[in-house]
């Protein structure tokens, strides 16, 4: 039974929900034992004549908590589950759980961990065992079968490997296990990308027919991996793969970080509208491209997004030789000079110490250089010569230049790049008919294609190629009557190159050109570094230390105890467990082991045809929720605050406070009175709710705290001003003297009770109703009670046609028309008015001028006695017409909302003052009347 988002285990349960009434009507009927309070005048009737008390019922809170008791018991017993979910069939003899933990999987590990859980609660409620398997753990590894305990156990134990899945060895182990459990369910969760041999191995599993099979995969395939990383001649060129897609486009970020973490570099790799293979490139200096040691892409937490270098990818060590012995003091005759300038910015440069062949090849391949520059070398000694097409076959780049000694040597076929003619051909000068030679523009199919032509180079002499079919194909450089004058081919990994010129400066110019440099700088750049980790890698049994790994995320990590070293020399070594991505080797020179091969495609995974039922699982977090824990702990607090309640009711707890306790027993008190108070919302005792009247809270919470009053005229914009002059007077009442007043209450004088308020602020509005009689005759008993109104017809400047009395003072004159005014007069100078708090001359607003009128002293002729000896009450009426309110007014950000009139800064202070002292007036009384008249007081008392 299922009402979404809430379900029940046992809904039966939920028809005891129709006993509630019956339990109200129960509880009703027995209410708790009263409070029993002794009044002690009366023990002495008590004595006389006794009479159990029974209360008719108990208090509805009380009930109420009772039946959410109940309640929640009842909801509690039928199990409910929030957010419930759809069980997956894990029926039959055992559940097969098959993971994949690969590469691919770690970016969505949490969600596939919360779907295995799932499935193995699922199978421990049919009380089934549990085959664990993951397909990127060694074939070897236990895989049960588990109990539910010992699965979940397994299942938090094992992390994604940055490495392929090796679905074929997994699942031959998982069909094994199934043999002595047919029947079973099987249940893969994939990571969605296909592997070799996937057909097979799913027909291995499925073989041991089955009960039914569950299948998750991604809904998305949204990884992408790098698939090569090349140090070309002026940038650095990654390549990026991922799945099919379809039409739509995706751009993505790459870095590049140097050994310690830095981000040296950026590229911007974007994928075209259904294409799975993207480039991206990285323009920086040669010596800030030799600093990376890894690309990863951005925004992919998996091990193929991250790439790393080794010395392969970084600057070149360059081996000159030459023939010609060395002369510190004709060093422009060397044979080397012009290429040793041209290379030294961008390669490590060594020379052998001899020039004699048979010592000086050896010297240098023993530092294994990327490139050998041979200057005037004609005839390789036989000594020598294999070790030196070992190396090219390695990966070694050897870069030849023509010389008289070549055209003795004869043809190399191993060491040339073409066959040579016999000779050299001289252009220009008196016995020849031909005039030199300029360089054309440099073949596509070369690493100069994109260079312009040296106009200013030209060529004297060389040494002709013979003319092969395939010669075309091998020249990067020509002259203009088509000629070569760079050829190159290819030797294993590496290769062999050949000026058709000296590099000096006989035979041609191009070689104190720049276009030389920047030749001799491309060729490097296509070379192959041979340093420590490349070594290895040609060795026949080289082995090399995990170094640092590239983990599950993409991170860059120290290796863990399952990494093994990598054995080199046998071919490409593929990423396993036991020899994960990253680096091995040490710090003397490592080895670049990536996860992807420069040919990697991501496929799809494909579901296999099957005849057993298939249920589709999506990958999700678990967000159903068991209710039944949360229903009966709260049954459980009711049921204490409920047995609290009855000790309170019952007076235990007073009898209690009667006698004498400890302090920590009264601390014990306390805290349980508390808890029974919170849980009741502070519900008032039975008792004092049988004496209290309607409007009795409010009556408390209106004289609980002094507010100034308005009178609401119906005006918003009138009734706004006087709410924001009356708060701004509160505000600066709060900041000047003791007193701190509530925030100002607008009254309706129909419907309000006046007498809660000292004062009232009545801003005369000619645009108002007239006030009813009802509200007369109220305003005329709150002036009679002790109450004053402040009255402000705000049109100190108001100015009619006719010079007759204003709107607002005609509107006044009615209202004073209905009530029991005293004689007025205006505020005299010697007023208890000009001196309650600030001494005052006059009682401004936003107008000044006009005089503040109070009522007239008794003897007001008589100056002497005015004002202390007219009474102890204060003036129940004031009119005014300088717009207190207005002056008063501030915003929310404390500034004054009008302006005065006229614009004086004081004015608006001395308007606060005024208020300052009405409220203090209307407040003491002819105390401050007393106070003003001290001395003449101690004089009368003889003092």
């Amino acid at each position: 039974m299922s009402w979404l988002p809430l379900s029940f285990g046992f809904p039966a349960v939920l028809w005891g929900l129709l006993a509630l009434p019956v339990i109200w009507w129960l509880l009703r009927l027995t209410p708790p034992r009263p409070q029993t309070e002794v009044f002690p005048p009366l023990r002495i009737l008590a004595q006389v004549l006794k009479r159990e008390d029974t209360p008719h019922r108990s208090p509805w809170w009380l009930t109420l908590l009772r039946l959410l008791l109940a309640g929640f018991v009842i909801m509690a017993l039928a199990e409910p589950i929030w957010n419930p979910r759809e069980r997956v069939p894990t029926g039959g003899s055992a559940l097969a759980l098959v993971i994949d933990n690969g590469w691919a999987s770690a970016a969505g590990w949490g969600m596939r961990v919360a779907t295995a859980r799932r499935l193995i609660a699922d199978a421990e409620r049919n009380e089934i065992p549990i085959i664990l398997a993951f397909t990127a753990e060694k074939p070897n590894e236990a895989i049960g079968p588990y109990s539910a305990g010992e699965a979940r156990d397994r299942l938090n134990a094992v992390k994604p490997r940055p490495i392929p899945p090796d679905r074929a060895n997994v699942f031959v182990a998982v069909a094994n296990a199934l043999k002595p459990l047919p029947g079973a369910t099987l249940a893969f969760l994939t990571d969605g990308l296909a592997q070799a041999q996937d057909q097979a191995a799913f027909d291995t599993l499925l073989a041991q027919n089955p009960a039914n099979v569950v299948w998750a995969a991604p809904d998305s395939l949204d990884m992408v991996g790098l698939s090569a990383a090349n140090n070309v001649v002026d940038r650095f060129v990654i390549s990026a793969v991922r799945a099919p897609a379809g039409p739509v486009p995706r751009l993505m970020t790459a870095g590049a970080f140097d050994e310690k973490g830095r981000r040296i570099g950026d590229a911007a790799v974007t994928f075209r509208p259904g294409e799975t293979t993207a480039t991206g490139e990285i323009v920086v200096p040669f010596e800030l491209r030799n600093d990376f040691a890894s690309i990863a892409l951005d925004g992919q937490g998996n091990a193929a997004a991250v790439r790393v270098l080794d010395e392969t990818d970084k600057r070149r060590r360059v081996g000159l030789l030459s023939q010609t012995p060395a002369d510190e003091t004709r060093q422009l005759l060397s044979p080397l000079y012009y290429i040793r300038r041209a290379l030294e910015p961008y390669a490590d440069l060594i020379e052998p110490a001899s020039p004699d062949l048979t010592e000086a090849i050896p010297q240098l391949l023993e530092q294994k250089p990327a490139v050998i520059v041979m200057g005037d070398v004609g005839t390789i000694p036989e000594t020598v010569r294999a070790p030196l097409i070992e190396w090219m076959d390695n990966g070694g780049t050897l870069l030849r230049f023509a010389s008289s000694r070549m055209l003795s040597s004869g043809n190399d076929e191993d060491l040339l790049p073409v066959k040579l003619r016999l000779g050299e051909r001289l252009l220009g000068g008196s016995l020849s008919w031909t005039e030199p030679q300029a360089v054309t523009e440099f073949p596509a199919n070369g690493p100069f294609s994109d260079l312009p032509p040296p106009a200013e180079v030209t060529v004297t002499r060389q040494i002709l190629a013979e003319p092969t079919p395939d010669l075309v194909d091998r020249t990067w450089a020509t002259l203009a009557d088509g000629t070569p004058l760079v050829t190159a081919d290819r030797r294993g990994k590496g290769m062999v190159v050949l000026f058709h010129i000296t590099p000096l400066a006989t035979w041609s110019n191009l070689p104190i050109s720049g276009t030389f440099v920047e030749m001799l700088r491309r060729i490097v750049q296509l070379s192959r570094n041979q340093g420590v980790g490349a070594a290895a890698e040609n060795q026949a049994a080289a082995s090399l230390a995990p170094y640092r790994m590239i983990a599950a995320d993409g991170q860059i990590v120290p290796p863990d105890p399952d990494a093994r070293s990598l054995q080199t020399g046998k071919g490409p070594v593929p990423v396993t467990i036991d020899n994960p991505p990253g680096l091995y080797g040490s710090e003397e020179g490592v080895l670049a082991h990536n996860l992807l091969p420069a040919d990697a495609a991501f496929a799809p995974i494909v579901r296999p045809e099957m005849t057993v039922p298939v249920v589709n699982e999506r990958y999700a977090l678990d967000e159903s929720r068991d209710l039944k824990g949360p229903l009966m702990i709260a049954a459980l607090a009711f049921l204490a605050i409920d047995s609290l309640i009855v000790l309170w009711l019952g007076g235990v707890f007073q009898r209690w406070r009667r006698r004498p306790v400890n302090a920590a027993g009264r601390a014990v008190t306390m805290a349980l009175a508390l808890v029974a108070f919170s849980a009741l919302m502070s519900a008032p005792s039975p008792v004092l709710a049988n004496d209290s009247k309607p409007g009795d809270a409010e009556a408390i919470e209106a004289i609980a705290t002094t507010r100034l009053a308005f009178v609401i005229t119906g005006n918003s914009s009138v009734d706004a001003i006087s709410r924001a002059g009356l708060h701004g007077l509160g505000q600066f009442l709060r900041d000047k003297t003791a007193l701190e007043p509530g925030e100002p209450v607008g009254v309706n004088l129909d419907r309000d009770e006046l007498a809660f308020y000292p004062i009232i602020y009545w801003p005369v509005d000619p645009g108002a109703p007239m006030p009813s009689q009802a509200a007369i005759a109220r305003i005329d008993e709150y002036m009679k009670e002790g109450g004053t109104v402040l009255f402000d017809t705000r049109d100190q400047y108001a100015v009619t046609l006719d010079a007759s009395t204003s709107p607002a003072t005609q509107r006044l004159r009615d209202i004073l028309g209905s009530l029991n005014v005293p004689p007025l007069e205006p505020v005299p100078e010697d007023h208890v008015l000009t001196k309650s708090f600030y001494i005052l001359q006059d009682f401004p607003g936003r107008y000044s001028g006009s005089p503040l009128w109070v009522e007239a002293s008794l003897e007001a002729s008589n100056t002497d006695n005015r004002p202390v000896r007219t009474g102890d009450g204060v003036t129940p009426i004031m009119i005014t017409s300088n717009d207190f309110a207005g002056a008063w007014a501030m915003d929310e950000n404390g500034d004054p909302m009008l302006p005065t009139v006229p614009s004086d800064p004081m004015q608006r202070v001395y308007a606060l003052r005024a208020g300052v002292n009405i409220v203090m007036y209307m407040l003491t009384g002819n105390y401050k009347s007393d106070q003003v008249h001290v001395p003449d007081l101690l004089e009368r008392l003889g003092q």
